[in-house]
């Protein structure tokens, strides 16, 4: 008989551990798959700044803030890569010319670590942040390949970049030239960006009147 009792014992017991190793699973996954959203939704959050990224120094030499490109966030530089895509930058073959127009090295992209123009490390990179950006992708399908020794180009002279809460701005000064008709032109504009987790969407853009100029021929 006291056999019986220590075996009913023992079996309660057992059954018991069970239950109790069955109900701490269902809590301590939920808690580790909360986590890993959350450490998921950090790693793209943004710090409130404003940072110079771009200037012209005394020989009008582009000036890019190399320090701020070694801790830039994913979402600002495919904000400043989505910018950059369509004004010059100091734009130059990588060698010799190539039909496919494969080779088209810039200041911007390369200080961004983001390749050649067009290719598709560059369009790659900000496609998946623009991904649901219809108009964005739309845009980023012309995308242009054109060098400083274009006959029509545009360039920057300065760009900002602004982040507060899921907010990104990008300020920049830029001009034009027409060198065929000596003509030139310049402008500024704002590009507001909006952060959503793991991507971003322009959502407004801010452009100044076009200032035009005809140069004039020295006697």
């Amino acid at each position: 008989m006291r056999y019986f009792y220590i075996a009913a014992l023992i079996l309660l017991a057992s059954c018991g551990g069970k239950n109790n190793k069955a109900d701490k699973k269902q809590p301590v996954d939920s808690t580790a798959e909360t986590s890993d959203k959350e450490k998921s939704i950090t790693k793209t959050s943004l710090t409130d700044k404003t940072i110079t990224f771009l200037w012209r120094d005394h020989n009008s030499d582009i000036i890019i803030n190399k320090a701020y490109c070694k801790t830039i966030s994913a979402p600002e530089k495919a904000a400043l890569g989505y910018v950059a895509t369509f004004i010059g930058n100091e734009c130059s073959w990588d060698g010799a010319y190539t039909e496919n127009r494969s080779n088209l090295k810039c200041e911007i992209l390369t200080a961004l670590g983001l390749g050649y123009q067009c290719s598709e490390q560059h369009l790659g990179f900000l496609r998946t942040w623009f991904k649901d950006d219809a108009k964005a992708l739309k845009e980023l399908e012309n995308c242009p390949t054109t060098p400083n020794t274009a006959t029509i180009q545009d360039t920057f002279d300065e760009i900002t970049l602004t982040t507060k809460g899921n907010k990104i701005s990008v300020f920049f000064k830029a001009n034009g030239v027409n060198v065929r008709e000596e003509s030139s032109w310049s402008w500024s504009q704002t590009d507001h960006f909006e952060l959503n987790k793991n991507n971003i969407k322009l959502i407004k853009q801010e452009k100044s009147d076009i200032t035009h100029k005809k140069n004039q021929h020295r006697k």
